[in-house]
């Protein structure tokens, strides 16, 4: 088990400690909301110490809040009773005043937190995995049912897994917030100019259409069926509309290879650049002209969000909360998932009609400002913790009659 070094404010009086349970803080919609909680939480309000199942990569590094401290339990893959003792055992040593999980792989920390005598306790879902994209799994339903009694409150980033977690986990109405993910405005902008060059050579070709994309490569993300779409859009096209389209997607994952692989075999590969991990997706997402989520299933999307405060239209599977973000002939479109074909159409549409995706980003980027703000997100957040601590009075929560 692995500690940062504590902060000196840990003595007695200093305010409460909220410990966040995580799997691990590695580049990831989920851990970017939390960071991005953290970073704009009121400070002195609250303490906060991440706790990763297993560890914590570089992407600790986007914490600015000070006196933050990350502790890595080290858990094996596969079985590792091991990690639930470690874990008791530092939440008898930390003493927080709050404990919050996020997502079914951290719950059974719901237990060890009562166990170890932490009274107050909260639990986030954020999605949902490819072993269960509809949240059906009848022992992962059991095991969060089992849960259901320990937790105080659940908060949902989406009203889909809100509405979810009453209808199928048996939730108490009241004690389910529906918050959902802010971004950043002012990193993430529009275009105020000419693409900024990026990829290998000849990658933005003049006059090139980019379609792109962000996310970790796994199987649920389905950049697969991107890629499938990007090929049949480049068949409908003439020789010279072909030489424009250009394909991106950033990030890294075990469905990188297949893509690469699949885009060699159709002789596609010096029109696709998938970079892997990257540190500077603000800039990358402005010099594309579509957004792409083909995902299997989703929570409420930071990427999407990122997306639309870019000013782009967005090209979204309907899954989990992408309805919720992506209003189709509005400011993009939703498409079912595992659908090159409809998904090429959609791209399609957009390539067609350039203007069409310039007032869809515009209409985007204001549903953003208006909804999606850094400081609305944490001051929801806020009010579940400082109802359940009774810090401040009771602020009214987002919750299902």
């Amino acid at each position: 088990m692995r500690l940062d070094p504590p902060d000196s404010s840990s003595a007695a009086g200093a305010p409460p400690l909220i410990v966040h349970v995580i799997h691990q803080l590695d580049v990831g919609g989920l851990e970017n909301g939390l960071v991005n909680l953290i970073n704009h939480m009121p400070p002195g309000r609250y303490r906060h110490a991440i706790v990763c199942m297993k560890n914590a990569t570089v992407f600790r590094q986007r914490l600015s809040a000070p006196g933050v401290e990350i502790i890595s339990l080290d858990k094996r893959e596969g079985k590792d009773p091991g990690h639930y003792l470690r874990l008791y055992r530092l939440l008898r040593q930390l003493r927080p005043s709050l404990v919050h999980t996020r997502n079914l792989c951290c719950i059974e920390a719901q237990l060890l937190a009562a166990i170890a005598g932490v009274r107050l306790r909260v639990h986030g879902e954020h999605g949902r995995d490819i072993d269960d994209p509809q949240g059906a799994k009848r022992k992962y339903r059991l095991l969060r049912k089992l849960m259901r009694p320990l937790i105080q409150h659940f908060i949902a980033v989406s009203a889909d897994l809100g509405q979810w977690l009453v209808q199928a986990i048996g939730a108490p109405p009241d004690r389910v917030s529906h918050i959902g993910n802010g971004v950043d405005s002012v990193q993430f902008h529009p275009r105020l100019g000419p693409p900024a060059v990026v990829g290998p050579p000849g990658f933005l070709c003049h006059g090139a259409y980019v379609i792109g994309s962000v996310g970790r490569m796994a199987a649920v993300k389905d950049q697969l069926s991107l890629v499938r779409a990007f090929l049949l859009l480049l068949e409908k096209l003439d020789r010279y509309e072909r030489a424009r389209l250009r394909l991106m997607i950033v990030g890294d994952g075990p469905c990188r290879q297949p893509c690469l692989d699949l885009l060699a075999q159709a002789g596609a590969q010096h029109q696709a650049w998938l970079p892997g991990t990257r540190d500077d997706v603000a800039p990358l997402l402005r010099a594309m002209d579509v957004f792409v989520l083909p995902s299997l299933a989703e929570g409420s999307s930071n990427t999407i969000l990122e997306a639309m405060a870019t000013g782009l239209p967005v090209v979204a599977t309907h899954v989990g909360g992408n309805a919720e973000l992506v209003q189709p002939g509005w400011s993009g479109a939703l498409v079912p998932p595992r659908s090159p074909e409809l998904l090429a159409a959609a791209l399609f549409d957009y390539y067609r009609a350039p203007e069409l995706g310039v007032r869809h980003g515009a209409r985007g980027r204001r549903q953003v400002l208006a909804e999606h703000s850094l400081a609305a997100m944490a001051g929801a957040y806020l009010a579940v913790y400082d109802r359940l601590t009774g810090a401040e009075a009771p602020s009214p929560l987002s919750t299902y009659p």
